[in-house]
């Protein structure tokens, strides 16, 4: 592995790590569909704690 290679696996580890971190926090607000702009809307999240 060259440097260039090992420069990419980094990044894409971080992307991949920055995701989990969003999806862990919006999960732990209560939030059902991560990242849906219709989440207050949508049918599959009636809940009130959806979308805030």
């Amino acid at each position: 592995m060259n440097a260039t290679d090992i420069v990419t696996v980094l990044i894409i580890a971080a992307v991949i790590a920055l995701a989990a971190v969003y999806v862990y926090k919006s999960k732990k607000k209560g939030k059902k569909c991560i990242g849906c702009p219709y989440c207050s809307s949508c049918n599959s999240c009636n809940s009130p704690n959806c979308g805030k």
